[in-house]
């Protein structure tokens, strides 16, 4: 039985320091040695272990056992997203739509600008909100890979777009899990987001212009700006309010795309703003029928459909009945956490049909029964494409190995309660805590799984309303997503980056850090102007049980979404493309 002691010089400072440690030997590693990823990460799981054993006094196997944990991790789920991700890009590429779906945009726009707007945020944050756990990154930036985008700035740009949904991800899991740890109710707390998230989704696609063409670029564009944060900001915050936790991404998101797109028929900028030395686009006008576009955009329309499937209550319980649960070997209920003296559960839950990386695989595969991609060709590319991604799978395995190192070991929780000693000045810090659990985890589900208590229990100590503890980790937490190594690792996987990373961290540090400082000031100022709605509790816990035919209700759905895909096959052009 291993205890934590999240102080363990008897110093706080001192403890913290040593905690973070790893974290800046891993920043030290990629940007100043210039060190391959996966080798930074596995020489920070290495120094991680060590200073488990030598200041945490973990036992080793403990920490090796965590670290096996994190690498099953980052294989499963996380690694089996964006192998699925990159499988349906690739598809889309090699059947020669992809070609089709770049000249239906620049049928609405060929600004870099609006296309970065209309994929990177709106559409990513459709992702975002539908599965999240990477798949924005890396559908986003593949994406705009294809629409002419050099990687590594398909790759910056996504991962800031994608700061603005993190909160409401994967249908409102951050939230809900933030209610289980903290007893507030999910409502309760999507009450109080929708005064935060909106500010954030607002300003996020000015910033991104900004960054991306500078001032004068950002003024060549605005009105098309303005029209997404508005359909973006204000959805998200009603939905929020009056409906809950679940839905304010997708509603946010599919508003602000259909208002933009709507806007840019009545609407285009003076001056179309093209990357240094790119041609000018043809001016040749192609005329392309709805069948052939619809055709072409099918295989992301199907991982709609079914990313839509695998978020439903009824189609994951249907799922889950054949999960696999494997209790870690030594790990499992082996750790003591000193603060709630409740033992950690250490169990692999390899839900091999309900994790949400199935579902995009599946939609790829789905997506080549329309493209007539016969059986053999498809999984040749399933096949390319594990070769293509197998470092970025490293990478991703030993970011994860670390980051259940330390939280296991008690060196997250360390660096999270250093921050919390600020007094009456916390609110002002408090999304530093949730910003760093983010990076570390590399979810704002798992931030707030770890923070969560800890941020309502600080701000109530200090006389403050104990539910902005949440909002300011979640807050926080949505712009350390840039800043993750499992975030940084699958952008470099998907953009073929892998051994760049350092170069997309020097991009995604600085404004991730300018954005935390916004969010700072915004959780300060905002204690006591609009939370007069909060004052009183609207319940507590979140129950989400499933009714008992659920797996029926399930089936069914899933039934619709096959019969749809093969109507496709018959209906859409029957033409065999180039593979």
């Amino acid at each position: 039985m291993y205890i934590q002691n999240f102080d363990p010089l008897n110093n706080m400072v001192g403890s913290a320091a040593l905690a973070f440690l790893p974290i800046v030997y891993f920043f030290v590693a990629l940007i100043i040695f210039k060190m391959k990823g996966h080798w930074a990460a596995i020489t920070t799981t290495v120094l991680a272990i060590v200073l488990a054993a030598l200041v945490y006094d973990m036992p080793v196997i403990l920490s090796v056992m965590s670290a096996i944990h994190g690498i099953l991790y980052g294989i499963f789920p996380i690694g089996w997203i964006v192998i699925g991700a990159v499988f349906l890009y690739n598809i889309s590429v090699k059947t020669g739509q992809f070609e089709i779906i770049k000249k239906s945009i620049v049928s609405i726009t060929n600004d870099r600008r609006l296309q970065l707007l209309l994929i990177a945020f709106s559409f990513g944050a459709f992702l975002e909100g539908s599965a999240g756990f990477g798949t924005p990154v890396a559908i986003t930036s593949a994406m705009l890979i294809g629409m002419g985008f050099k990687a590594k700035k398909a790759a910056c740009l996504s991962l800031l777009a994608n700061t603005a949904p993190v909160a409401f991800g994967g249908l409102g899991i951050p939230v809900l899990v933030a209610a289980q740890v903290t007893g507030f109710s999910g409502d309760y707390i999507a009450k109080l987001l929708a005064m935060i998230c909106p500010i954030i989704g607002f300003i996020v696609p000015f910033y991104l212009i900004l960054v991306m063409a500078g001032l004068k670029g950002l003024k060549e564009v605005w009105p098309a700006v303005l029209v997404t944060s508005v359909f973006f900001s204000i959805p998200m915050g009603l939905t929020s309010y009056f409906v809950g936790p679940i839905l304010p991404d997708i509603i946010a998101s599919l508003a602000s795309m259909i208002a933009l797109v709507l806007f840019l028929k009545i609407w285009q900028p003076k001056h179309i703003y093209r990357f240094e030395n790119e041609a000018e686009a043809s001016s040749e006008h192609i005329v392309l029928s709805k069948k052939t576009i619809i055709k072409a955009w099918s295989p992301f329309i199907v991982l709609i459909l079914f990313i839509a499937d695998w978020g439903m209550k009824s189609v994951t319980s249907l799922l889950d009945s054949v999960n696999i649960l494997i209790p870690i070997p030594f790990l499992n209920n082996a750790i003591m956490n000193s603060t709630t003296n409740t033992l950690v559960e250490a169990v692999f839950n390899f839900n091999w049909l309900s994790a949400a990386g199935t579902g995009i695989v599946l939609a790829a595969f789905m997506s080549c029964i329309i493209l007539h991609v016969s059986v053999g060709k498809s999984i040749s590319i399933f096949a390319d494409t594990l070769n293509e991604l197998k470092i970025a799978l490293l990478t991703i395995s030993g970011v994860l190995a670390y980051a259940y190192v330390a939280n296991n070991s008690g060196m997250t929780t360390t660096m999270g309660l250093l921050v919390s000693k600020t007094g009456n000045m916390f609110p002002l810090f408090a999304p530093i805590v949730g910003w760093l659990g983010v990076f570390v985890t590399g979810s704002d589900t798992s931030a707030n799984a770890l923070f969560g208590k800890l941020q309502t229990t600080a701000f109530s100590a200090v006389g403050i309303l104990p539910i902005m503890g949440i909002g300011a980790n979640l807050a926080g937490g949505a712009v350390g997503k840039m800043i993750s190594p499992q975030s940084i690792a699958i952008a470099a996987g998907t953009t073929g980056l892998t051994g760049r990373e350092g170069e997309i961290y020097k991009f995604s540090m600085k404004h991730s850090i300018i954005l935390l400082a916004m969010i700072c000031c915004i959780i300060y100022f905002l204690d006591g102007i609009f939370l007069s709605v909060l004052v009183s509790e609207a319940g507590s816990g979140s129950a989400q049980a499933a009714s008992s035919t659920a797996s029926s209700g399930g089936l069914i759905i899933l039934l619709v979404s096959f019969v749809i895909v093969f109507l496709a096959r018959k209906l859409l052009p029957s033409s065999k493309t180039t593979a």
